[in-house]
């Protein structure tokens, strides 16, 4: 494993990043003045455009693109900021909130002066007890410091920022259902277009980032578009944090440079598979995401290369199982997640949604037939690309996968009338 220093995660579990003093002598807010004392915000902007930046919430758009995106018309625009992490699989974002919370603070900030944002508000999952107190003690001693408030660090820039705790629905973390939550409405996907560049919050000009896309902004300022865009693939560049977990002797959190193969992140990162084990299926962006498998153990980890792959980088959430792993159970789990998460607007997501979940217990349960089998090899098109958000779209690519490559197992649970292999819940050991 080639040694790479971790840019975002640098100082987690070492030092208290929490702490304000600790995190200004550690360079903290360093980026936030060199953007606002010397940098203008069109510059702010074309530096995060020439690094290629790609979200790092799960679509993987060019951050500096979708900033440009807004329409110089006089009209207030905001920032929101996603928080609200609830694919499985994928735990980054908890950690940068609770380990450190004034990095996020701070690429908030240098956001929203890019884009001319003075209201910024951070949507932060339900779940997030201790984070959002964490990310709230952050916000009083920023403010404390002036990096928050009017005319930040002396210059004409003001910045007010709120916290909106979500009340844990997953829908919430589709920007426009999140756009919904904030206004206070049903946290249900909107019809676009108009795109929230256009009409996002209340109605004005919205731009919504994840976390860690945020904290990747504030180093970006500090050592320059080259830096960032000389780590990785030129179209897929820069570090990325991969939350790992399943059947791997370290589960957690790795910060990597975007382009190292599945197998290094498996066998030298994560420490590779548990005693006596093989490599049966990993997914490489959550739940939502297409599994692959051991031929595929040399795709590099990145957003191109995991699209030609059929599946995606997504969040980053890699889920490892090894062969004591039964590919039907784990379906169940999936397919369950997604038909309780559901909002219900979308036919396609709400009743296909439930009838996979269904047929895939009653597989699992040994009460499967022949006729669920041909069901679910036939019903991808019929849920894929037929709904208003990527929800509808999550239910089927693992399943599919799957069905694709281990037919007979799923065929067995029909002529045995339930699981032939002894289970192992992912992360067991």
């Amino acid at each position: 494993m080639a040694t790479f220093e971790p840019v975002i995660m640098k100082g987690i579990g070492e030092i208290d990043l929490t702490d304000i003093d600790i995190y200004e002598r550690n360079g903290g807010f360093a980026g936030l003045r060199k953007a606002l004392r010397e940098m203008t915000p069109d510059s702010v902007t074309a530096e995060v455009t020439n690094s290629n930046l790609r979200g790092r919430g799960g679509a993987g758009f060019p951050t500096g693109r979708k900033w440009g995106f807004l329409p110089k018309d006089g009209r207030e625009r905001y920032l929101v900021v996603n928080c609200d992490e609830a694919e499985p699989g994928t735990f980054k974002d908890r950690m940068l909130l609770e380990y450190t919370p004034l990095q996020i603070i701070e690429g908030i900030a240098i956001a929203a002066y890019a884009i001319g944002a003075e209201q910024a508000y951070i949507y932060i999952r339900g779940e997030f007890l201790e984070g959002s107190r964490t990310f709230r003690r952050a916000l009083a001693a920023a403010a404390s410091r002036n990096y928050l408030g009017e005319r930040i660090a002396g210059t004409d820039f003001s910045l007010d920022l709120v916290v909106h705790r979500g009340a844990g629905a997953y829908i919430c973390g589709e920007e426009t259902a999140q756009l919904e939550s904030i206004e206070g409405k049903r946290g249900e996907p909107r019809l676009k277009p108009p795109f929230p560049a256009i009409a996002g919050l209340y109605g004005m000009p919205t731009v919504v980032n994840n976390v860690e896309t945020l904290c990747y902004v504030k180093q970006i300022i500090e050592r320059g578009a080259q830096w960032f865009a000389k780590i990785g693939p030129e179209k897929s560049p820069g570090p990325k944090i991969m939350s790992v977990s399943g059947h791997v002797k370290k589960p957690g959190n790795y910060e990597i440079p975007l382009g190292i193969p599945a197998r290094e992140l498996i066998e030298e990162y994560a420490g590779g598979l548990l005693p006596g084990r093989t490599l049966k299926a990993f997914q490489p962006g959550g739940a939502s995401s297409a599994a692959l498998f051991a031929e595929d153990l040399d795709v590099a980890i990145d957003f191109d290369s995991l699209g030609a792959k059929r599946t995606m980088l997504g969040s980053g959430g890699f889920v490892v199982m090894d062969d004591t792993a039964c590919m039907v159970n784990c379906a169940r789990t999936l397919t369950r997640f997604f038909e309780h998460e559901s909002c219900g607007q979308c036919t396609p997501c709400r009743e296909g949604g439930q009838w996979v979940a269904r047929m895939v217990a009653r597989l699992e349960a040994g009460e499967g037939s022949d006729e669920d089998l041909r069901v679910l090899n036939t019903i991808n098109n019929t849920i894929t690309g037929t709904n208003l958000c990527p929800l509808g779209d999550s239910i089927m690519p693992f399943l599919a996968s799957v069905l694709r490559r281990f037919p007979e197992e799923f065929a067995a649970h029909v002529a045995h009338g339930g699981c032939p292999l002894k289970q192992t819940p992912v992360g067991a050991a």
